[in-house]
């Protein structure tokens, strides 16, 4: 009788496995939320470590799931380390503005483009930071790499974007990508980006160009208009806001999609390379209900004033005329009301965010992707050092942070 003896056999192409539990999540950012209320907002330290590990602990890669081992101390400890940093700045251009108006206006510039090229700079060392934390099989990623040379970098082409009208966008995001990606590794495997500017340029021109009309074609007939005396002429140029706010969740999201499956298609760790099939229109649906739901917070939140004010100028006696209700609004007991009012309304779109926005689209991305040749990590040798959380508090303080 032969005898068959198994051996370890990895399949030329993989899929990743996301094992969802969209309710667990939902508890977690539910209770993450309530815990920042009660911790005015520091808890969104260690809400962003748990939603972390939900997501990498339940995405499996040929049947081991990643791990990550951030802590929310650290955020805090770097947060608190970049406020302190950026305290001082914030002072200087305070008392500026109180020696006189006009040299306030004169420094606004300056500091513009100053947090401009420190965002990106917080950009890259907040991926630092969470690469380091990112463990599969038991190795590390890392990334080594200047925040300060890819700050200049993502200036300077930001920059001809703006003079591009934003053509030049695809070239940006191919030359950062390829930034970034050079001074990352899985353990001792090195990565790059394959990805072309002209890929991305070919495949999402034409949301350039519907863009560009509805901003310039409405503000055009609106100029002409006027130009002519025509009655209403005017109002053409609100229509551009108008038709934004319809075509923007088709606009962004199939964008977006179009942007993951071009950077998933351009990864490569050594000779491991990933690619994407992920729909255009895959996330469109998740940026509708985003609005929709902002919508519905706006409604609730517009009618629970409505009857904290027509009760405050009630009891102020009177009616309900307008000098009431100005008065109404100036008292203690209604602007605490509305303040906690419009806490709520940011913890809850925060909820609806992490949900539609964090936890469904990787869901969507990683359900896309195919890795070829993951044989060549299997000999991976453990390197790097793990770098501080610093990078993740100028970030966070931006509000610039990622995943």
């Amino acid at each position: 009788m032969n005898e068959i003896v198994a051996a370890d056999f990895t399949p030329a192409s993989i899929r990743p496995v996301f094992s969802h539990n969209r309710s667990s999540f939902r508890r977690l950012v539910m209770r993450g939320a309530l815990l920042e209320l009660v911790t005015v907002v520091f808890y969104r330290f260690w809400l962003a470590t748990d939603m972390r590990r939900h997501l990498w602990s339940r995405t499996t890669v040929a049947g081991d799931t990643g791990e990550y081992t951030g802590t929310g101390k650290e955020l805090l400890i770097g947060f608190l380390f970049a406020m302190a940093i950026l305290a001082p700045i914030y002072l200087a251009y305070f008392l500026v503005g109180l020696e006189a108006e006009r040299m306030r206006a004169f420094a606004s510039l300056p500091l513009g483009l100053f947090f401009y090229f420190f965002a990106q700079f917080a950009i890259y060392r907040a991926r630092r930071y969470r690469l380091t934390r990112t463990v599969w099989r038991g190795v590390r990623f890392a990334m080594g790499g200047s925040g300060l040379s890819y700050a200049w970098r993502a200036g300077l082409w930001s920059l001809f974007v703006a003079v591009t009208f934003g053509l030049a966008l695809p070239w940006r995001q191919a030359a950062l990508e390829r930034f970034k990606m050079r001074h990352t590794s899985y353990g001792d495997l090195p990565a790059r980006f394959d990805g072309k500017g002209w890929e991305l340029f070919k495949r999402g021109w034409w949301l350039w160009l519907v863009t560009w009309l509805i901003v310039i074609v409405p503000l055009a007939g609106a100029i002409v208009a006027e130009s002519h005396k025509v009655k209403y002429g005017a109002a053409l140029g609100g229509v551009t806001p108008l038709l934004l706010l319809l075509c923007g969740p088709f606009i962004y999201g199939a964008y977006k999609a179009i942007e993951w499956k071009w950077w998933l298609s351009g990864v490569r760790f050594g000779t491991v390379s990933l690619a994407s099939d992920l729909k255009r229109r895959a996330l469109i649906g998740l940026y509708w209900k985003v609005i929709g739901w902002a919508f519905l917070f706006m409604v609730v939140l517009s009618a629970l004033l409505g009857i904290v004010f027509s009760s405050a100028a009630i009891l102020l006696g009177g009616g309900m005329s307008a000098d009431k209700f100005a008065l109404a609004s100036q008292s203690l007991p209604v602007l605490i009301a509305t303040g906690i009012s419009y806490v709520l309304l940011a913890l809850s779109f925060g909820v609806v965010i992490r949900i539609y926005l964090m936890h469904d689209v990787w869901q969507r991305v990683t359900e896309s992707v195919t890795i070829s040749n993951l044989a060549a990590a299997d000999n991976v040798t453990a390197q790097g050092q793990l770098v501080g959380a610093l990078g993740e508090g100028f970030a966070d303080s931006l509000d610039v942070v990622g995943f």
